[in-house]
């Protein structure tokens, strides 16, 4: 939507150097960083809580920082993690230990307040002005800068800014500036995290369960996207063991505007309805209750940015060092299928660490816009890794430093060094790759 078409005229309500969408995990750490550079920096979050996925949908575990027995992932997102664990708000695992093909065994479980809280005292302390409670509505490309309307509580207002980081997740601020985006015809299902109390373990008998769920689902009211399909086992019966988990599968959603997002979350509440209907008639479990349910269904995949450079499969599991790489990315790929609950897991290769290029946080011909996280440019199977959360904080470090050189220089994105930018990211902290220098 072009700012004519509101056809009001407000005043610029602020000036930034670099503003940021999405308070999640690229988007924190974003406007961080770019405040620690000395931009003068704004982070606009649509919830009233920092933390993105990992608060407002329990995806809680911000993995991976290390591979095959060494970090590769550090800067301010682990420095908060740090700090996290320092106030009793997470316990790191030994990394020292290899973990095979079992991924989750470097996940660290953080407490969902004490990050968010720390989120809110490190963007204070550098600088960053956080906006909670708005939205973008449109962007007008101007010259040296963009002007943003926002939609508050209180209407809209206009607020100006050098350069953007688009880390919303789906690729918001990219489409309102009309830049080309990508999707699947088949994203990713979503998954509501939620928790189960009332019941003991020690009292569901397992054939009994089987057979209310053969039962349920000859009527209807279970489906087989709503519990872990792994070959062998009784439906529902990890769930129970676990006590809940992020096992549902909500297909057939995308999730990246208003309308199909809230589709997603209805649909989400539902499944969890049938599985609280259908857990309540099993023997042991009459007294069973959702202790917790995620405030949002948490999604994988909804657009990415068509960028300067796009990641494959096959770039993202080789390893290579791209020229302009300004960080890693580690994670097997990880592929949740649509049609069912099942999940397509393909882990590294030993010793490959990926790598991620600034030409991919770059939207092709942008001068004022760069993406952080999930939707920066790549294709399904290396965007299902890299679109975690440890990723995430690494390529949101790399976009808050290129916005804030940009910012700085009077330059188009296009024109910021990648050396530059691993500069600015080393001081800060990050581990980056070095591409070989060329003879």
């Amino acid at each position: 939507m072009t700012m004519e078409a509101f056809h009001c005229e407000l005043p610029v309500a602020a000036e930034y150097d670099v503003v940021v969408f999405g308070g999640g995990s690229a988007g924190c750490i974003a406007a961080i960083q770019a405040g620690r550079a000395g931009a003068k920096t704004a982070l606009v979050e649509k919830n009233g809580i920092l933390g993105g996925t990992t608060v407002v949908a329990s995806v809680n575990f911000p993995g991976l920082f290390h591979a095959w027995g060494k970090q590769v992932i550090a800067g301010i997102g682990w420095e908060l993690i740090e700090e996290t664990v320092r106030r009793g708000g997470a316990v790191l695992p030994d990394f020292n230990v290899p973990y095979g093909h079992r991924h989750w065994e470097h996940q660290i479980s953080v407490n969902r307040f004490v990050y968010s809280a720390i989120l809110d005292e490190a963007c204070d302390a550098a600088g960053v002005d956080v906006r909670l409670h708005e939205m973008p509505a449109a962007v007008e490309r101007q010259d040296g800068g963009v002007r943003i309307a926002i939609a508050g509580k209180t209407g809209l207002c206009f607020i100006r800014a050098k350069q953007v980081v688009d880390a919303t997740g789906d690729a918001n601020i990219a489409h309102l500036m009309g830049y080309p985006l990508e999707r699947e015809a088949h994203p990713q299902p979503g998954t509501l995290i939620y928790e189960l109390t009332g019941y003991r373990f020690e009292d569901v008998d397992p054939a009994a369960l089987a057979a209310s769920y053969e039962k349920a689902a000859a009527e209807g009211a279970i489906l087989r996207t709503d519990h872990t399909n792994a070959a062998g086992t009784i439906p529902f019966l990890k769930e129970l063991r676990a006590g809940g988990g992020n096992y549902m599968h909500v297909t057939g959603i995308d999730g990246a505007d208003s309308t199909s997002r809230s589709e997603a979350e209805v649909r989400a509440r539902q499944a969890l309805m049938r599985i609280y209907r259908f857990l309540r008639g099993v023997p042991g479990c009459e007294k069973l209750q959702v202790g917790y349910v995620a405030t949002e269904c948490g999604i994988r995949e909804t657009r990415r940015i068509v960028g300067e450079r796009r990641m494959t499969y096959g770039d993202y599991v080789s390893g290579q060092v791209w020229p302009d790489a300004v960080c890693y990315s580690f994670y097997p790929i990880d592929v949740h299928r649509h049609g069912d609950n099942t999940t397509d897991i393909r882990p590294l290769s030993e010793g490959i660490v990926p790598t991620i290029p600034l030409s991919a946080l770059i939207p092709k011909g942008s001068d004022r816009l760069l993406a952080a996280g999930r939707c920066i440019s790549g294709d399904q199977e290396a965007s299902s890794a890299y679109r975690v959360q440890a990723s995430c904080m690494a390529t949101g470090q790399a976009a808050g430093a290129a916005a804030a050189l940009a910012a700085k220089q009077g330059a188009s994105v296009r024109d910021v060094s990648a050396e530059e930018v691993r500069d600015m990211l080393e001081r800060h902290g990050a581990i980056v790759p070095r591409p070989a220098k060329q003879a």
